[in-house]
């Protein structure tokens, strides 16, 4: 599998996005906000968390303007996998490429710890290392993630099965426990969690590896 990392001024996990997806087997690129392509033949793209443009407009609003979100979204609608993770989700929520918005933290203050997550369903790429109900512990570290979607569209993720994970225990406020959300095609993901910091057990952790494992796999076996 070959995936790209699209690093903007502020991202502070495309490293250990890369780490954890040469650790599963994929070739990786370092891909700059100011490109206007991404490298040929890649088959994900992954947005990392941070505080892309130093969060000075709305999270992601000023990263999804840059030249290199305009070749995600079209990788993206040519059914391209797309994973952001925190700053990244914020990101694709901000291009439109997922629904919803990433609001302040419902206790309005910056949350970092290690939560707890339900897998909600094992029919994706990216969740199919797991499976429906399982358990999982990633780290979150976010000021603006509490996820918001209005009644209907929250509808429509619940009856399409597009809900990836949820929160044990809400640390922020998001609507239905929402910690992970996928698009209709089920090729983009955007979720606050950090799987990319639960891949080595020195780290705390490794129930992120099957996340990235599931995904390469997929890639292997077609």
């Amino acid at each position: 599998m070959r995936a790209a990392v699209i690093v903007f001024p502020g991202s502070n996990c495309d490293r250990d996005m890369a780490v954890a997806l040469k650790a599963a087997g994929a070739d990786v690129s370092m891909v700059w906000h100011k490109d206007a392509s991404l490298p040929d033949n890649v088959d994900l793209v992954a947005i990392p968390g941070g505080f892309s443009f130093g969060d000075y407009l709305r999270c992601g609003a000023i990263a999804a303007k840059s030249p290199i979100c305009k070749a995600v979204v079209n990788h993206a609608e040519r059914g391209g996998y797309v994973l952001g993770v925190c700053n990244g989700f914020q990101v694709l929520t901000e291009t439109g490429l997922l629904p919803g918005a990433l609001m302040r933290n419902a206790q309005l203050k910056f949350l970092c710890k290690t939560v707890d997550l339900k897998v909600e369903t094992s029919e994706s790429a990216f969740t199919d290392g797991y499976s429906a109900g399982d358990t999982v512990a990633y780290p979150i570290a976010h000021h603006d993630g509490n996820y918001t979607v209005d009644p209907d569209t929250l509808t429509a993720l619940q009856d399409q099965d597009r809900i990836a994970f949820t929160y044990a225990e809400n640390p922020n406020g998001s609507v239905a426990d929402i910690a992970g959300v996928l698009s209709e095609n089920r090729r983009v993901l955007g979720m606050m969690p950090h799987p990319e910091r639960a891949v080595d057990a020195g780290h705390g952790g490794t129930d992120g590896q099957a996340l990235f494992r599931g995904l390469v796999g997929q890639f292997a076996n077609a």
